[in-house]
């Protein structure tokens, strides 16, 4: 369980958490919206609470979010790869995208790792560039795009459908030499609300792919729905997944709320030394 990032091992042995930070104006959760003038604070204080990763998005990937053009994307993610390399030359940065020209870009302005949510199905020049830059790639499971994923959740068994996707792209990567990888099984992404709990539940068999396990729930409807709530009010819910995560296997918690994620990896790693 480590990773390869410019030569150096990072440890996943022991479950950490990722920072999100949204450059866009839409994300679903109002809170995660990063501005240039706001990014370094927001940056700054998810390191102070102990995300190992922070991971840059410049593309709503809700559902229904308008598409955006590349050069939009390209613009807020090189100032904002530029900008916080610069003073954490030290954190890890993720970009989340799953444009090939954004990745290649980002990759050669420091950017550490590619968390795609298309798995590498939305541009078919994606895994080139990861194998030409030996970059960590997280592989996240949608169907469809975020315009049209809400249509796409005609699953026989979403978890034998979802292991069975992502293995086989762990293959097809490995035999190309690509070895630093994740997985993400994509809660939310083309799933209903029953299909994730469905998932969550048979979230350990995920273990068998061999890679580390990244799970994304903050604050999703998947959350907030059957509480009858709002994403503002979902930070409890969030935790209580996450803990059920880590328990099945979670090596990466991609979250908004930095501290009680680093909290509830504390408690985990009590219970279970």
């Amino acid at each position: 369980m480590t990773l390869n990032i410019k030569g150096k091992l990072f440890d996943l042995s022991s479950p950490i958490v990722m920072g999100i930070i949204n450059l866009t104006s839409d994300s679903f959760y109002k809170g995660s919206r990063t501005d240039e003038n706001s990014l370094l604070e927001k940056a700054g204080k998810m390191i102070d609470e102990g995300a190992k990763i922070l991971d840059l998005g410049a593309y709503s990937t809700r559902p229904g979010a308008a598409d955006i053009p590349v050069d939009l994307e390209i613009q807020r993610i090189e100032s904002a790869v530029a900008i916080l390399k610069k003073h954490y030359p030290d954190t890890i940065l993720s970009v989340d995208t799953f444009r090939s020209e954004i990745a290649e870009r980002s990759l050669k302005l420091g950017a550490d790792i590619i968390n795609d949510v298309s798995g590498g199905d939305a541009d078919e020049k994606m895994w080139d560039v990861i194998k030409a830059k030996n970059a960590p790639y997280i592989i996240m499971h949608m169907r469809g795009t975020p315009q049209t994923m809400t249509s796409l959740t005609d699953y026989e068994n979403v978890t034998k459908e979802v292991f069975y996707s992502l293995a086989e792209k762990v293959k097809n990567l490995r035999e190309s030499g690509v070895s630093d990888l994740i997985i993400d099984p994509g809660f939310g992404f083309a799933k209903t609300l029953e299909q994730n709990y469905e998932m969550l539940k048979n979230l350990a068999y995920f273990k068998e792919i061999g890679v580390p396990l990244l799970v994304g729930v903050s604050r999703k409807s998947m959350i907030h729905k059957p509480l009858g709530i709002n994403a503002d009010s979902a930070l409890n819910g969030t935790t209580a997944i996450n803990m059920v995560a880590l328990e099945r296997g979670a090596k990466i918690l991609r979250v908004h709320d930095v501290k009680e994620a680093v909290e509830c990896v504390k408690l985990f790693n009590l219970i279970n030394t």
